[in-house]
């Protein structure tokens, strides 16, 4: 529980006042003691004295037994004994009460007066001894009951004490809430109802100069906040209007792009399948003249046929590229039948090697032990890997002509890479490496969509490939994904 700042003031002063009121209470209680109890005594050495100065002009008219009956007769009230004693200061005759018998000594000094504090079983008492002639008159008085007053006046000054630092506490009390709680509240209110969506902050004159300039600068503050929520909102208004219009700017660079990349596919497609479409034309037209011979007529029928296959391949890898589904390339998962990387490569490699581009070509293998099973067709693989190697073999320099095919197992994968001696990835190409009808080759050698369609197969099993400069010349590598990290090839 949080007290407020009233109720934490009054408990300090109320701890303060406790501090300085008690002592003080405790202080006076003594000094009122302390003197009343100087009062009694020098009552009760009056008293005694003029007790003493009465037995003692009385003593020389009377006789003995007459004077045992006037000490007799003194005792009583606050006279609680008489004694009287001959020159030499022995008791000559007494009077006193039983518990006062001990206060009165046997001799006393006749040569001075003297008035002494004594202890008895009922309290205290004072006795006083005045010489006189032919001896001395020895007086014990009571003086508690005038001590005894003392207690009503340390009530008095307590109650007086206790109702001072309450009206103090109420004093304060009502000083704070007008002074400082109330404004407190006033400017808390204030704050709320801007919080709620005033405009501005109403500030009242009451209150201390401290909290008058404090709801001023909150005032002044509010006023700010206030231009500046404007100005940010106009800020957010302008941001909102440009994000529109970013929006919109990049619809039409998206419909641009879309735009530019059917251009390039169809520029692409046009100048894979020019060719062979003018070479049939011609062909036919050669063959419609009828001048041709039945050994000619044949011949271009069958490179009628090479072109005609030629522009069926690039249709079926443009399809291969675009709808990897359509010839069965559905993604593969988990429980399709798994392949052993290694036998899909030697198989490759038994390809390849008779091939004449391959004869003078030094092709090193890597194959690392226990790979997984890959999660991939056979086939699938077997396309990617071939299309690879052909790349590498047509890439390569003439002088040094070397291939390097490596596999790793990794995290959940096989990691392959195919490295060539050659020149490197052109630079101009990097970027757009994997798009449909990018390539290097000179035209009629290639279509560019190899490396598209790579990438599609890859990406439809969940693996990826990436291309990247090597020590000698292009590096690609291969992630392809495995059916568990724990099954190894037998």
């Amino acid at each position: 529980m949080r007290f407020g700042i009233r109720a934490q003031i009054l408990l300090v002063v109320g701890v303060i006042l406790v501090l300085a009121l008690v002592p003080l209470f405790f202080a006076v209680s003594s000094l009122a003691r302390a003197t009343l109890m100087q009062v009694s005594d020098g009552n009760a050495r009056a008293l005694g004295r003029a007790v003493a100065g009465h037995v003692s002009e009385a003593r020389q008219h009377r006789e003995a037994a007459s004077l045992a009956l006037l000490l007799e007769a003194q005792v009583g009230g606050v006279v609680g004994g008489i004694s009287v004693y001959d020159a030499a200061g022995r008791q000559a005759a007494s009077a006193a009460a039983a518990d006062m018998r001990a206060a009165l000594p046997h001799t006393v000094s006749v040569a001075r007066e003297e008035a002494l504090v004594v202890e008895l079983t009922r309290g205290r008492a004072m006795r006083v001894v005045v010489p006189g002639n032919g001896g001395a008159v020895a007086v014990v008085i009571h003086t508690d009951p005038e001590a005894a007053r003392v207690a009503p006046l340390t009530r008095l000054v307590g109650l007086y004490t206790g109702l001072l630092g309450l009206a103090l506490l109420v004093f304060i009390y009502l000083v704070l809430t007008r002074v400082v709680v109330r404004p407190i509240d006033d400017l808390s209110r204030a704050a709320r109802r801007v919080a709620d969506g005033t405009r501005q902050l109403p500030v009242g004159a009451a209150g201390a100069r401290e909290l008058s300039a404090l709801g001023d600068s909150l005032a002044a503050m509010t006023a700010t906040l206030r231009a500046e929520e404007e100005q940010l909102r106009e800020k957010v208004a302008e941001i909102e209007a440009a994000n529109v219009q970013l929006s919109d700017a990049q619809d039409s660079l998206v419909r641009t792009e879309r735009l530019a990349s059917v251009g390039r596919l169809a520029a692409g497609l046009a100048h894979e399948i020019g060719n062979p479409i003018s070479a049939i034309m011609g062909f036919q037209e050669l063959m419609l003249d009828g001048e041709l011979s039945q050994k000619e007529e044949r011949d271009f029928l069958e490179r009628m046929k090479r072109e005609t296959e030629r522009v069926h391949r690039v249709l079926r890898d443009l399809l291969d590229f675009a709808r990897p589904a359509a010839r069965g390339l559905e993604p593969v998962s988990v429980e399709a039948p798994a392949c052993s990387l290694r036998e899909v490569g030697e198989h490759v490699l038994a390809l390849v090697r008779p091939q004449r581009k391959f004869s003078d070509i030094d092709l090193s293998t890597d194959w690392a032990e226990s790979l997984p099973a890959i999660a991939m067709r056979r086939e699938h693989i077997e396309q990617v890997l071939l299309n690879l190697l052909l790349n590498a073999a047509d890439a390569v320099a003439s002088n040094d002509r070397r291939i390097w095919l490596k596999a790793t197992r990794g995290d959940g994968h096989v990691r392959v890479t195919v490295e060539d001696s050659g020149g490197g990835i052109v630079p101009s190409v990097r970027g757009r490496l994997f798009e449909p009808f990018v390539t290097t080759k000179d035209v009629g050698e290639g279509t560019g969509l190899g490396l598209a369609v790579c990438r599609g197969l890859l990406e439809s099993a969940g693996g990826r490939i990436e291309a990247e400069d090597g020590e000698f010349g292009a590096r690609f590598v291969l992630h392809l994904p495995s059916v568990a990290p724990s099954t190894a090839e037998d």
